[in-house]
Parts: structure tokens; C-alpha cells; sequence
């Protein structure tokens, strides 16, 4: 079932947005060579916690052991912080957070460049991120989950870029993950009907390679089955009477 939410609602996710939003802005500058994906994860811990009645929405979801998820290179989603999972030039990094603030949720992710890296790699960051804002802008009343999908397949097309099939957005709310799902490629006209109140994170998740994955040992982290870098974003979106309304706000420093 699909939960509609007031407007008064929306304001409670878009507040924990903005620290997702802000906590994005302040990580940036330390994701440089030779920090740790823990020490990541521990300043996201901190700062989330260091805002009255936020949690980390991720600790302990589903079992998983992070307060935020750091998926390095191949890595698609749900890469566990490690103390020896440090970070090298050319690396990319995806972060993905949560917070829940007065009982409601919002969901957020930035893939950042570790120093300097290849022109193959920063494509791959800027076709997902446009994706993003594609997808974003066909979120809109009387229009459906399908035109999210077909915006970013129409992005991606003839970029030489495949669009991970197999995960998917969602909706979001009083939990992390609601109905509806949201996928990344459709057809414009299908899917549920975008209606007023309706809350969504939208995460295209591009390739370098194949769109197949897998799941690693650790049963958590997920990877391309060729070993390609991926990239993934995310916004956690309203669908309003005057459009749609990002409740969390991009990072003033995008990839570049």
C-alpha cells in the first residue's frame, strides 16, 4: 500500500534531508587517499547523532552494521565500513545515508572522486547524476512511477553506460523502504500514478560495464559481476501540487 503524506509530514523528511544534505557538504573535503571507509562512517555517526532526535536510519536495519553504507569502485550498494577498506587515488566512493528524525525517514546518496580520477569514471558520475535530475523532474502529479524509469533509460541511452536493473528506488516515510518501488528503467504511462503526498527516494545506479550483480560473502555488499565501477544517487523526493520537492538538497560541491 502506498501512504500518502501531508504536507506538515513532508516538512518533518525534508528536516532530516537537510542534514543528510548538510552531513554531504561536510564529508566532501575528507574523502581524500588514506581515510578508512569506518572513519567515514564514524563521522557520519556523529554528526547525524549531533542533531536533536536524529538517528542514523541505517544502524541496524535489516542487521546491517554501519550507520551509513560506503560502496567503493565495483561496489554497487550496501558496502559494509571496514577499518582496512581505505581509500586510494582514483578510487570513487558512493556514500548512501539515512536519518530518522521524529519518526519519519529520508534517504540520500553521493558518489564522490578520491583524488584524481579517469575521464571513463568522471563520465560515469555525470551521466548517473544528470540521470538523477531527470528522473527527478519527471517526478510530477497525474504523471507515474514508469516516467521516472523512462527518464533515466532516455538519459542513459548511447552513453556506452548500463543501468543496474536489478536494484531498485522506493518509497520512504514512517520506514526506509515503502511501497512504491521505484525502477530505474519502464516505460513512460505505466506504473502507479504519481498522487499528491506521495514521498519517493529515486536512485539511478549506473556501470561502466555489465548492469549483472552480485551479492559478496559479507551477504551484504553488492557488485557488478564484471568488476566495472558503478555509480549511484539518490534524492528523496514529494510529489506536490507545484512540482516535485527534493527534501534533500544536493551537496554544494557535486563530482566534478
Amino acid at each position: 500500500m502506498i501512504h500518502l503524506k501531508s504536507p506538515e509530514e513532508i516538512d518533518v523528511i525534508a528536516r532530516g534531508g537537510a542534514i543528510i544534505a548538510d552531513f554531504l557538504v561536510e564529508v566532501r573535503p575528507r574523502i581524500q587517499p588514506g581515510i578508512s571507509t569506518l572513519q567515514v562512517d564514524s563521522f557520519a555517526d556523529e554528526f547525524i547523532r549531533s542533531h536533536a532526535g536524529a538517528l542514523p536510519a541505517f544502524k541496524g536495519l535489516y542487521g546491517f552494521p554501519g550507520s551509513v553504507c560506503t560502496s567503493l569502485n565495483e561496489e554497487v550498494v550496501h558496502g559494509i565500513p571496514k577499518a582496512d577498506r581505505v581509500l586510494e587515488d582514483g578510487d570513487i566512493i558512493s556514500i548512501d545515508v539515512g536519518v530518522k528524525l521524529d519518526g519519519w525517514c529520508s534517504d540520500s546518496a553521493w558518489t564522490f572522486p578520491v583524488g584524481e580520477i579517469d575521464e571513463k569514471t568522471r563520465h560515469l558520475l555525470e551521466v548517473t547524476e544528470d540521470a538523477l535530475d531527470r528522473a527527478v523532474s519527471a517526478t510530477v502529479l497525474a504523471g507515474f512511477v514508469g516516467d521516472i524509469g523512462a527518464a533515466v533509460v532516455t538519459r542513459v541511452e548511447g552513453t556506452g553506460l548500463s543501468i543496474i536493473r536489478d536494484l531498485v528506488g522506493h518509497g520512504v516515510g514512517r520506514e526506509v523502504h515503502e511501497e512504491p518501488q521505484v525502477p530505474n528503467f519502464g516505460r513512460a504511462g505505466t506504473g502507479p500514478a504519481l498522487r499528491e503526498g506521495i514521498v519517493v527516494a529515486i536512485e539511478p545506479m549506473l556501470s561502466c560495464g555489465t548492469f549483472e550483480i552480485q551479492v559478496l560473502g559479507d551477504r551484504w555488499t553488492v557488485v557488478t559481476k564484471d568488476g566495472t565501477p558503478t555509480a549511484h544517487f539518490e534524492h528523496t523526493v514529494a510529489v506536490t501540487a507545484a512540482g516535485p520537492r527534493v527534501l534533500t538538497a544536493a551537496p554544494a560541491e557535486a563530482p566534478a
